[in-house]
């Protein structure tokens, strides 16, 4: 049976058009996941069906007797209650019904009428058949598994964060429980705990759910199909993402060979009409009629759409580090009402690639923030190894300015740089043409994020600090930053709630809470392995599995290990620079030989020659500098 069926949705704003023909359909009990770049019409593809606006054109249709719930991702929650009775509200006819059923007891009570026996029987039955007993422990579970817990409870809801706002929005959403739930980014500021339950929820559940989400992880553990909104048009691709990702890459694959086979095939025969026309006999001129025919009949293939723009960033080093890239020992946090964290000591080696992980308000940002030297610690140390320079990357954006434009943001920072320099780096990351004047004050959450990450780009560092750098980023720009990443020579030390993004790059993690005594413990291995881990603690396996916790012998034997790995690797690149300097002085050679010889009177392979000689010297000249430079090391 279909819950939702949406036929040929449009939907334009004046010119510019942001939904064209848009259909799909949604069976009963489906999870659909919408995808697409920022400011592709998902959320007012939302609006459309929600009843919150109407389309240019086209019309939806819900399943008879469905009711739709939507969880929006900017919330204007305005009330005067508290969050567990914000929670309760849910349920106001469960609490009407509560407050009736006391009044027919006393009044059944002082009468001994049976008539009002019969009448307290039968509304106690059709409570408790209606959940009456148990929503309220249903409505503190959802709001402590969702990341608020029994502290927050008897707070006004005016007094929460946008974060916590949204949480409570999804909490009192899941407890109406909808025929159709339409989930806009429902990952936003929930940590790991939270984003697990909520993936489990939502599997057992046996509703209709439509998710907008950048959330690969997410929407890989969920979804049974995917539309993808790209270019204004939608597409319904059968699978999880990583299917989509799958076929979609052999649909566009198949698409460009059949449209170029076609143009070629178009070509071929309008050379024949040409030829045949040209030597303009009878036969020729019917033969010349006929293949127009054929041509004009000719079902024409479209050229494949580009693919809608996205950021390109690549990360420069500022030169090699030293092997011993960060030492943390023994550091302290706390506030006056809570203990951040104690006791914190690791190692950092180059090339590491280390995540920090834990829920939200265990310390991860303020962790980092002491590691970037933007907060100091209560006790301990943090020393940097030698030649090692910072970039840093904050997910507040406290580093932008607001009454600054676009452009002034990069050049208060690189004053040296030209405009030609700036507004390229700009357009790598779609600030083009008038948008490099936009005031920062009015940027959305991810151009401020496509923004940060250019004013980092244009500095030179060995050790990226990173802290939430997917926030605000659609999916093919976190791709983007985790190829440049991936790419990246030097050391990483993030903070991510996307585990997508952690599980393709993570060597190291660091985790707040496992043992929950205020210190952080370093696995060495990948996200799945820790989460592995993790599992096995819950179900009392974690006997059975080998734990990678960091002891100080553990750690020095590991260091030492890696050192020696590190100057293996530097010996290799030593030899290999030796033997491609020696092949390039034997290349200068011959190449000055024939330059004085038989080709100093053949001009065009003298040109030739010379061209080669450029170049070689060119390399010669950074394989020396580079074998300068590994040699020190």
């Amino acid at each position: 049976m279909i819950a939702l069926n949406c036929e040929s949705i449009s939907l334009s704003f004046g010119v510019d058009e942001v939904l064209k023909d848009v259909s799909f359909a949604v069976q009963e009990g489906e999870k659909l996941g919408i995808i697409g770049v920022n400011g592709a019409g998902k959320s007012s593809l939302f609006s459309i069906i929600s009843g919150k606006r109407e389309p240019s054109g086209g019309a939806f249709y819900i399943a008879k007797n469905h009711t739709v719930g939507m969880l929006e991702q900017n919330i204007a929650y305005e009330s005067s209650r508290t969050i567990l009775e914000e929670a309760y509200s849910a349920f106001s006819d469960l609490i009407e019904d509560e407050k009736r059923l006391e009044e027919l007891r006393i009044q059944a009570q002082n009468s001994g009428s049976e008539e009002d026996a019969k009448r307290f029987s039968a509304l106690q039955e059709s409570f408790t058949s209606r959940g009456g007993y148990e929503f309220r422990s249903r409505c503190k579970g959802i709001l402590k598994n969702l990341g608020l817990p029994e502290v927050f409870w008897d707070k006004p809801v005016s007094s929460l964060s946008g974060g916590q706002k949204t949480r409570l929005s999804l909490t009192c959403l899941l407890l109406t429980d909808p025929d159709i739930l339409m989930l806009d980014e429902p990952t936003n500021h929930l940590d790991v705990s939270a984003l697990f339950w909520l993936e489990n929820y939502l599997k057992a559940s046996k509703k209709t759910v439509l998710i907008i989400s950048h959330d690969r992880y997410f929407l890989d553990s969920i979804v049974d199909s995917v539309l993808e909104i790209e270019n204004c048009k939608g597409k319904l691709y059968k699978g999880n993402y990583t299917d989509y990702v799958k076929q979609k890459e052999v649909d566009r694959e198949l698409e460009e060979r059949h449209y170029r086979n076609q143009q070629k095939e178009i070509k071929r025969i309008e050379a024949y009409i040409e030829q045949q026309r040209r030597w303009n006999r009878e036969r020729n001129i019917i033969a010349a009629e006929s293949r127009q025919k054929q041509l004009d009949k000719m079902e024409k293939l479209e050229r494949p759409e580009n693919l809608p723009d996205t950021v390109r960033m690549r990360f420069e080093l500022s030169g090699e580090s030293g092997n011993d890239v960060m030492s943390v020992s023994r550091l302290r946090k706390a506030y006056p009402s809570k203990l951040l964290f104690d006791n914190v000591t690791f190692q950092v080696k180059k090339h590491d690639r280390l995540f920090i992980t834990g829920e939200n308000g265990c310390g991860k940002s303020t962790l980092i923030k002491i590691l970037a030297g933007r907060l100091g610690a209560d006790s301990g140390s943090v020393l940097l190894g030698s030649n090692v320079k910072i970039g840093y990357y904050d997910q507040e954006n406290q580093d932008l300015h607001p009454s600054s434009t676009v452009l002034d943001e990069l050049w208060n920072t690189y004053p040296t740089m030209t405009e030609t320099v700036l507004r390229n780096t700009l357009a790598l990351f779609l600030f083009k043409g008038d948008d490099v004047y936009k005031r920062v004050s009015l940027l959305s959450g991810g151009e401020k994020a496509r923004l940060t990450l250019a004013k980092l780009i244009l500095s030179k560092m060995n050790l990226l600090i990173l802290d939430e750098p997917t926030n605000h980023l659609d999916i093919v720009s976190r791709e983007r930053l985790e190829k440049a990443i991936a790419e990246f020579e030097g050391t990483v030390i993030a903070v991510s709630h996307d585990r997508y993004f952690v599980n393709k790059l993570a060597t190291r993690i660091a985790d707040f809470g496992t043992f929950e005594n205020g210190s952080v413990y370093v696995y060495e291995g990948n996200y799945q392995s820790f989460l592995d881990y993790k599992k096995s603690l819950q179900t009392g396996d974690g006997k059975n599995v080998k734990v990678e916790v960091m002891t100080a012998s553990k750690e020095q034997y590991l260091n030492a290990k890696r050192d020696l790995a590190d100057k293996r690797k530097q010996e290799r690149k030593i030899n290999r620079a030796k033997e491609d300097i020696e092949k390039l002085e034997k290349r200068i050679e011959e190449i000055n030989e024939e330059m004085s010889g038989d080709a100093a009177f053949d001009h065009v392979k003298l040109a030739s020659l010379s061209t080669e000689l450029s170049e070689c010297e060119e390399k010669l000249m950074e394989l020396y500098e580079l074998l300068d430079g590994l040699s020190e090391l």
